[in-house]
């Protein structure tokens, strides 16, 4: 009994304080969070938003994923490439182009044509420690609840390899195959994440540092039930990687 009086204690203790870190960590990173999406003129909405990504280097760039992008877009129809800062009614639409990706690693960059947001600040290249308190920050399910950035907590429930599991065996194809002979290590974190997460950075609590950009979640049943019935394992992309894609394309 004594025991878990003194356990309620050190929670009523430590929470406070916990919660406080977060509240500011928030506020910190919220400036540097964006929306991805296309703007098509002639559209029916001009403005499409597929998913999450944050600004880095000089603030001129924004880190996202690669699956976050249209394969293709129609110059017929002047479709371009935008992002999205701010929230509610107070957004700003900046023009943008890609200027490097990596479909191994799913991540893209892309560049403002105009203007400069505030950046995040990226962690080094080594990977931290499971059980590290991270949360994230994007836009989940932006298309429904509109630009107002979510935050998500947890922690790094394990650095696993990547792997993309497929009910049938008619499924896999070459691709797959090279990631089964040489995966990459990924964060698999104990947080939920949800459609238009992808391309959010995940970051250090205690820090700020951003340390990967969230890519994927496990799906239980279907794409359907990710909402309704979400895993609550999501996976992260090592911002070691983001390093690399920058270092190809001289960004700093």
């Amino acid at each position: 009994m004594r025991s878990l009086i003194f356990c309620i204690v050190c929670m009523a203790f430590i929470s406070p304080t916990m919660s406080q870190e977060l509240v500011a960590r928030i506020k910190q990173i919220k400036p540097a969070v964006v929306a991805i999406g296309v703007y098509t003129p002639t559209g029916r909405p001009q403005n499409q938003v597929f998913g999450s990504g944050f600004v880095i280097g000089d603030g001129t760039y924004v880190a996202t994923n690669y699956h976050v992008l249209p394969e293709m877009l129609d110059q017929s129809i002047n479709q371009q490439h935008v992002v999205f800062s701010g929230q509610g009614k107070q957004v700003k639409t900046f023009l943008a182009s890609v200027v490097g990706y990596s479909k191994q690693h799913d991540l893209a960059i892309l560049k403002l044509t105009q203007g400069q947001l505030p950046t995040v600040k990226l962690a080094d290249q080594h990977y931290i420690d499971e059980g590290r308190e991270i949360a994230f920050t994007g836009f989940p399910i932006a298309s429904v609840l509109g630009l107002y950035p979510v935050t998500h907590r947890g922690i790094i429930a394990s650095v696993t390899p990547t792997i993309s599991p497929v009910a049938d065996s008619r499924q896999i194809n070459t691709h797959m195959l090279k990631q089964l002979r040489n995966p990459y290590l990924v964060y698999q974190l104990d947080a939920t994440a949800y459609p238009g997460n992808s391309g959010s950075a995940l970051y250090r609590i205690d820090s700020g540092e951003v340390v990967g950009i969230i890519n994927k979640v496990f799906v239980q049943q279907s794409k359907e039930g990710v909402i309704s019935n979400p895993s609550g394992i999501t996976y992260a992309i090592p911002v070691k990687h983001l390093h690399e894609l920058m270092k190809k394309h001289q960004i700093q």
